[in-house]
């Protein structure tokens, strides 16, 4: 059967994920084309395509447990000089985000793997293009603003092309209970397990 190439990630609504990939291509990062608006819970990881079953009923456990979280994105930040990339900072829902992340990467779990960098939810804006071209990215998005309610997330997974396609979505499930209410006005969000 071979292996694939998944990711994991909250997407940017519209109209916000749109623009911001229209930013993307125009600080001349080409990447944008194939590559949905996102916040990332799972970078990409090769898996052998024989365990998607197991992968969808894993992902779809971390989504039940989940619950709907406001997400905000507020101003730019770098990773240079470790890493060549300018994004849009997640403010609000970065901890949602972090609970997320670990269920996914689950260790023992079908996604289990080591991150090369700490946890860090955003939005990339620009990667890997000339120096000028970030620095003007950092600039020209320094006082976006963004909200949205986060109600779950999807897998992706490449194509040959190098394209990321949705293969899957996962919604977070609504609670009604007068005590699930009243945490849900108090903050993000996830229920603890």
């Amino acid at each position: 059967m071979g292996t694939v190439t998944l990711g994991v990630s909250i997407a940017v609504p519209e109209p916000h994920g749109g623009l911001l990939q229209r930013c993307r291509l125009g600080f001349g990062d080409a990447a944008a084309a194939v590559i949905p608006t996102h916040v990332t819970l799972l970078p990409p990881t090769e898996v052998d395509a024989a365990t998607l079953p197991e992968i969808v009923d894993h992902l779809a456990a971390v989504a039940t447990a989940g619950r709907p979280f406001p997400m905000r994105l507020c101003g730019t930040d770098t990773f240079r000089p470790l890493s060549p990339v300018v994004f849009v900072r997640v403010v609000e829902g970065s901890s949602a985000c972090g609970w997320l992340q670990e269920r996914v990467r689950e260790p023992g779990g079908p996604l289990d793997r080591a991150l090369p960098f700490p946890y860090h939810p955003h939005v990339t804006v620009a990667h890997g293009i000339a120096e000028e071209a970030m620095d003007t990215a950092q600039e020209a998005l320094a006082d976006y603003e963004a909200t949205w309610t986060a109600d779950g997330f999807a897998l992706y997974e490449q194509d040959g092309s190098g394209a990321w396609r949705q293969q899957r979505e996962f919604r977070f499930v609504r609670r009604s209970s007068p005590a699930e209410e009243s945490s849900e006005a108090a903050g993000p969000l996830m229920r603890a397990r």
